[in-house]
């Protein structure tokens, strides 16, 4: 296969949902057929039930919840999938964010009897804002589930985006017969088969074969899809591929991941639907995946994935060009030409050392302490950055001491390992001289992981204090102003980043206004880019 028919057949996605809607089962039941998995494992259940495979750290596996993002490659059907699965909690939506910058396309999984909920709106918005295609399978239609006209009037309403039902369910709960294929005309009907395998007898039923479709389903079942399929055929909007590439129309799927019904359906046509790496955008313009020279950008940095080394993995998506193990790359922001090192495919804590890669692929490469998120590498003759990555403001804050005063390196070295994963940011005093760390998290679960992880990978205790202070901002022109002179109110407290960056630390909203109010030419930022 010749390189450019390596890269369009490539399809890269993030998997985005509320938590519990059933998206990390989604995944799994995709990795099984790709064949990357042979039994599928229970998020939750009993203490002896097999862990999601996307779930590699150990407090996901304690608490049945993502906190991290996962990279999963496969093969399907011709087809080099990149998976990428996200925290579905919103304490972790940062981690989300940067994962969504690495991906070409969102699949939106939606939880039949709860519809729209808070977290799918927040991580909708980000797709909106990358403009990137939204495909939604509304999961758990084994269970009873909202009225689907109601569903897809609540996405679009909520979401703002138009739905196109590519199938329609018949039934939900005890009463769930199947789905109506609007593409072929048929019903395909409902079998339960065993939760960790790929194995069922669907059968297909043409819809206008009559008797067979009143044995199949029953007569009131069937009376109720031929009215619903008159309507669905009228009112519906028209599948427009052009539309769902620009994100401005979303195809529907419906099934259970848990049983394995319409998982196969939806992963087919998403494949077909879905597009190849798409440009990104740098500095000198648009860089096109199909390009000789390599690209790449590090999106996601995770410490100690491998207990046995403490070691640091980068995780990079590829953006142009192909990937050899034996090429030297420009590390832009290091300033530095260099081979990486160990580069790997990743299967939650499963590692493959790769030869070559291509454009789409997300690769693992060791790192030694020099890489960021937001860096990016090119070809050694190229030096061009792609955009950064915006780092969001904090909103709980608390003051951080390691409890054994003995273990103070291990600490910092910790402290900091988390940090540079992005997974909290932390601050120091402003001029005092003082060592005291303040640490800031978006979701206030993210302390518990820091106090776990720390306690776990570096042996370290520690007290949190929390603080008062709720909102956080950048000096713009820090450069223009006299940071220790500053004017400011009573609940305002200077603090510097790990780069030096000096910051307002408030406790109320309006005292930021009253901050620019007494300090003439002070330019505020509610975000800073890497």
């Amino acid at each position: 296969m010749n390189y450019t028919e390596e890269i369009k057949r490539r399809r890269t996605f993030a998997i985005i949902s509320h938590p519990d809607a059933g998206k990390t089962t989604l995944t799994e039941k995709f990795l099984l057929y790709g064949g990357a998995i042979n039994l599928a494992g229970s998020v939750k259940g009993k203490a002896t039930a097999r862990h999601a495979v996307s779930d590699w750290m150990e407090i996901e596996k304690e608490r049945g919840i993502s906190v991290t993002s996962s990279v999963l490659q496969f093969e399907y059907d011709g087809y080099c999938i990149n998976i990428l699965d996200t925290p579905g909690h919103q304490d972790f939506s940062e981690d989300t964010y940067r994962t969504l910058m690495a991906a070409d396309s969102a699949v939106m999984v939606i939880d039949a009897s709860k519809g729209v909920e808070a977290q799918t709106r927040k991580l909708f918005k980000v797709c909106v804002m990358r403009r990137i295609p939204i495909f939604t399978f509304i999961n758990k239609m084994d269970r009873d589930a909202n009225d689907t006209f109601d569903l897809l009037d609540e996405i679009e309403k909520e979401l703002g985006i138009d739905t196109c039902p590519m199938n329609w369910p018949i039934g939900s709960g005890k009463g769930f017969k199947g789905v109506f294929d609007r593409q072929e005309r048929c019903v395909i009907t409902y079998s339960d088969t065993e939760k960790g395998t790929k194995e069922g007898h669907a059968r297909k039923v043409a819809l206008s074969d009559e008797a067979a479709l009143e044995e199949a389903l029953g007569s009131a079942a069937r009376d109720k899809l031929l009215e619903e399929v008159e309507l669905l055929d009228e009112a519906g909007a028209e599948f427009d591929l052009e539309e769902v590439r620009a994100g401005m129309l979303t195809p529907v799927f419906f099934g259970s991941a848990l049983t394995n019904f319409g998982v196969e359906i939806f992963l087919k046509h998403f494949l077909e639907m879905a597009t190849t790496p798409l440009p990104r955008k740098a500095d000198v313009g648009m860089i096109d995946p199909l390009s000789q020279d390599f690209s790449a950008f590090v999106f996601k940095i995770q410490a100690n994935m491998n207990k046995a080394h403490r070691d640091r993995i980068a995780f990079m998506r590829i953006c142009s060009g192909r990937y050899d193990a034996n090429m030297e790359v420009r590390h832009v922001q290091g300033g530095k030409v260099m081979r990486l090192s160990q580069p790997q495919q990743i299967m939650a804590d499963d590692r493959k050392i790769l030869s070559e890669a291509y454009a789409g692929d997300i690769i693992g490469v060791f790192d030694p302490g020099i890489f960021s998120i937001g860096d990016t590498l090119c070809a050694p003759r190229e030096k061009f950055c792609y955009e950064g990555i915006p780092t969001f403001a904090p909103e709980h804050f608390a003051r951080v001491r390691q409890v054994d005063t003995m273990k103070r390196k291990q600490f910092v070295k910790g402290i900091e390992q988390i940090a540079q994963e992005g997974a909290i940011q932390i601050f120091q005093e402003f001029n005092t001289g003082m060592e005291e760390i303040i640490v800031g998290v978006v979701g206030v679960l993210q302390f518990d992981v820091l106090k776990y992880r720390l306690e776990n990978e570096y042996n370290v205790e520690i007290r949190l204090e929390n603080l008062p202070y709720e909102h956080i901002r950048w000096i713009e022109n820090k450069d223009e102003v006299n940071v220790e002179r500053l004017t400011g109110t009573s609940d305002m407290k200077k603090v510097k980043d790990r780069k030096g960056n000096p910051l307002l630390l408030f406790v109320n909203p309006w005292s930021i206004g009253m901050t620019l109010e007494r300090n003439k030419g002070l330019k505020l930022a509610e975000f800073s880019r890497n």
